[in-house]
C-alpha cells in the first residue's frame, strides 16, 4: 500500500538512507535544490506543486516536500499486475468526471493502480485529470481492454471482487488483502457479464431505500475504505 514521508528534512534523510521512494513532490516556491539533486542522482521522478497543493496533500499540515512510497509508477498493464497489490477496474465507466472522482478515491485509499477499459480522447483525459485533482500523477492509470485485464489478473494470481446487486455478501465479508482486483461498473449498465463471469466474488452494498442504486462514488468509496481497513489491519 502507498505511504507518505512528510517534510524536506525527512524526505532527504530517507533518500540518503536508501529508502525506496517512488515519487517526490516539492513546493515550487521554496529552495529545494539539494533535494532535487538527490532525486536526479537516484532517478526518482519529481513533481512541483503550489504551497496549497503541498498543504492539501500532506498528512500532517504544511510541508515543503512529500515523498510517495510503496506504489511503483508502472506504465504498462503487465508491470502493474506483476507487481501485485490492490488494483481497481472501473468497468465501462464512461463519464470523465466520474472517472476522475473514482481515481482520486482509489489513490487516497492506497491502491496500487487503476485500470480503465474505455477509450478516451485527449480532451476527455484532461477532464479526468482535473476531476481527480491530478491524482493520476501519483497512481498508475492504464487504458487497456477487458480481455487483457482478465488475462493478466489470472496470470498473476489476482482475486477479482466485483460490486453488483446480484451479490450476496457485503464487502466486509470478503477478503480484500493480497493481490485483488476491485471492480465497480457504470451506473447504468453495472459490471459487464464478462467480468462478472470471471469474478471470484460478487459483493452487494446494503440498501434499504426506494431507489435501489447508490451513486457510483458511494460504491467506490465503500469498497475503498473497507479494502484499506483490511489491508492495514493485516499489514498488506
Amino acid at each position: 500500500m502507498a505511504g507518505q514521508i512528510t517534510g524536506l528534512e525527512a524526505v532527504m534523510e530517507a533518500l540518503e538512507s536508501g529508502v525506496a521512494i517512488d515519487r517526490v513532490l516539492v513546493d515550487r516556491d521554496h529552495d529545494t535544490s539539494a533535494l532535487r539533486a538527490l532525486c536526479e542522482a537516484a532517478d526518482i521522478p519529481l513533481e512541483e506543486g503550489s504551497t496549497n497543493d503541498l498543504w492539501r496533500m500532506s498528512a500532517d499540515g504544511a510541508q515543503v516536500a512529500l515523498a510517495l512510497t510503496g506504489r511503483g509508477q508502472h506504465e504498462t498493464l503487465e508491470d502493474v499486475m506483476a507487481s501485485g497489490g490492490c488494483v481497481w477496474l472501473f468497468d465501462g465507466v464512461e463519464y470523465s468526471t466520474n472517472l476522475g472522482f473514482a481515481i482520486r478515491t482509489a489513490e487516497v485509499s492506497g491502491a496500487d493502480a487503476v485500470l480503465l477499459n474505455v477509450a478516451k480522447t485527449h480532451e476527455e483525459r484532461r477532464t479526468i485529470r482535473r476531476a481527480s485533482m491530478r491524482a493520476d500523477r501519483f497512481i498508475p492509470v492504464i487504458y487497456t481492454t477487458t480481455h487483457a485485464i482478465l488475462e493478466a489478473a489470472a496470470a498473476n494470481g489476482f482475486r477479482i471482487i466485483a460490486a453488483e446487486d446480484v451479490g450476496i455478501n457485503g464487502p466486509w465479508d470478503e477478503d480484500m488483502t493480497g493481490n485483488v482486483l476491485l471492480v465497480v461498473g457504470a451506473e447504468r449498465n453495472g459490471v459487464s457479464p464478462e467480468v462478472l463471469e470471471a469474478a471470484n466474488a460478487v459483493v452487494k452494498l446494503p440498501m434499504d431505500g426506494f431507489v435501489p442504486s447508490y451513486n457510483l462514488q458511494v460504491a467506490v468509496s465503500v469498497l475503498a475504505v473497507e479494502a484499506l481497513r483490511q489491508r492495514n489491519s493485516r499489514g498488506n
